[in-house]
């Protein structure tokens, strides 16, 4: 029996070695080119896309692997790209416009060699692509690469009509315009695009009228803010620096003309795309509107900071209009501050102050000391020069890293008088003559009485017998004078306020009206 079987197994063993022997036949299958898909993901409405859309494609080989897909927007430029989609940001025209995507597959039946170009089908897709490991921007031996094979002869593609959207712009809104202003104003507004908001061209902004095109600049597409400013008044029209987010160190190349002073006045602002499409016309300060313009008198001006409602102002222009046979009278200007100040003031606020060489500031008990900390050095480093009449808060009693930030000062005391035990110097109390400065005397009693020492920047020139630290100093540099106490309340006696101001504005600033 086993001797049965072993015959059955060198019989069975021959005939499958000679069978073995036997030739192949029939040439091997050919390579098969791959198929290549396209599609929009999720939105399958292509009847009109923005013109930034993501596109996915894939493909397909019934005999290998898909390497990677060569797509183009033209036909003629081929991009290689191993992924299954991408976002495309398409150029718009100056209208609706249509773009022919094509991406085809390619499969791994490649060489096994580089090659320096790839030619399938009759187009000609440039280099296989590599990995440029030491980035000398052509292939060297040994760096990694796509060895093409065969490339779908037929590219799948897709019509993309391509709407454009127009721009948006509305006013922000923390712009807000006075009635009326000193030649300095502050714009804000926001534009969008759905296309991307790099896609906006220009800011066009014109004044008055939108039809002088001449007169339309040509702002930025990202501009946003801008602060408007004229510094010549010869005539009663003039031009305007356009400062780019109010600096002054980024002034517009070119003026916007056509501002027209002690008159009214608008500001017409448009968004342009790259197509060209526009927006319509924003006219601030609104349809309808105009807001006034007013012209600097002089080189003076009195910042009122006082809230409460008395005879502060009256007595101030009274004073002003007399000075020096009424040098001033006529050529002063006055910018109340006091009270809540709209978003955007500090953008003109500075530049305002600049438009004079001289500046007299005074407050009630709740002084702009944000807006002094901001903003007085600047001025004085300009070459303008302030004298204040400024009282501190009583409750809270500001801190002296405040006060030093626009004042020469080391310390701050207040009075505490052992008669009544409150702050406060009543009538008829004498602030001494010293260093030649005029001798005052209240005319009203004064509460919440503070003193201060100044720095080595500054020197002091009033001080009561019974205050600490003195009433009032004068910078080393003779732009600035500091009075702690409201003047007002100091025109008693021989009503000497009035020499006081003639001294410092004249004398010491040497003010020119």
């Amino acid at each position: 029996m086993k001797k049965y079987f072993l015959i059955v197994f060198i019989l069975t063993s021959s005939v499958l070695f000679y069978s073995c022997k036997d030739a192949i036949t029939g040439s091997a299958a050919a390579n098969v080119p791959p198929n290549t898909r396209l599609f929009l993901y999720p939105d399958s409405d292509i009847s009109k896309q923005p013109s930034r859309l993501k596109v996915h494609w894939w493909g397909d080989d019934p005999d290998g692997l898909i390497v990677g897909y060569y797509f183009s927007w033209d036909g003629a430029n081929w991009s290689f790209t191993s992924k299954n989609d991408s976002l495309f940001a398409l150029q718009i025209g100056a209208n609706d416009t249509s773009y022919i995507f094509r991406v085809a597959a390619a499969d791994n039946g490649g060489n096994f060699s580089y090659d320096a170009q790839i030619i399938r089908g009759g187009i000609n897709f440039g280099p296989e692509p590599f990995i440029d490991a030491n980035g000398n921007g052509v292939y060297d031996a040994g760096e990694k690469y796509y060895d093409i094979g065969l490339v779908d002869p037929t590219p799948a593609e897709l019509k993309f009509p391509i709407k454009n959207s127009p721009p948006v712009l509305d006013l922000d809104s923390v712009t807000v315009i006075p009635a009326q202003s000193f030649p300095v104003i502050t714009l804000k507004w926001n534009a969008s695009d759905a296309d991307g908001d790099a896609s906006i061209s220009a800011i066009r902004i014109v004044l008055n009228d939108t039809s002088a095109s001449s007169s339309i600049v040509n702002l930025g597409g990202g501009t946003r803010l801008v602060t408007l400013r004229a510094n010549n008044f010869a005539s009663a029209t003039t031009s305007a620096d356009i400062l780019i987010d109010g600096a002054e160190f980024n002034i517009f190349p070119q003026k916007l003309n056509g501002l027209k002073l002690d008159d009214f006045n608008k500001v017409y602002i448009q968004a342009e795309d790259i197509s060209g499409a526009r927006t319509p016309w924003i006219e601030i300060p609104g349809a309808g509107k105009t807001w006034f313009v007013r012209k600097p008198k002089g080189n003076f001006l009195i910042v009122d900071d006082y809230a409460t409602n008395d005879a502060a102002a009256d007595f101030y222009m009274q004073k002003f209009n007399s000075l020096r046979s009424g040098a001033l009278n006529g050529k002063y200007d006055i910018l109340q501050i006091s009270g809540t100040k709209p978003p955007l003031f500090n953008y003109d606020f500075l530049l305002t102050l600049k438009l004079y060489k001289t500046v007299f500031w005074y407050t009630d008990f709740n002084p702009s000391l944000t807006i002094a900390t901001g903003n007085v050095n600047r001025y004085l480093d300009a070459g303008g020069k302030i004298m204040f009449s400024m009282q501190f808060p009583r409750t809270p009693i500001p801190d002296i890293l405040t006060l030093k930030e626009f004042l020469p000062v080391d310390s701050l005391s207040r009075l505490i008088s052992s008669i009544s035990g409150n702050s406060d110097i009543f009538v008829d109390n004498t602030i001494p003559e010293n260093a030649g400065f005029p001798a005052l005397k209240t005319s009203s009693s004064i509460i919440g009485v503070f003193g201060t020492y100044p720095s080595s920047a500054g020197r002091g020139v009033y001080k009561h017998n019974s205050m600490p630290g003195y009433a009032g100093f004068i910078s080393n540099r003779k732009d600035l004078f500091f009075m702690s106490l409201p003047l007002h309340r100091l025109d008693g006696g021989d009503a000497n306020v009035s020499a006081l101001l003639e001294k410092i504005l004249f004398d010491e600033f040497g003010l020119i009206p």
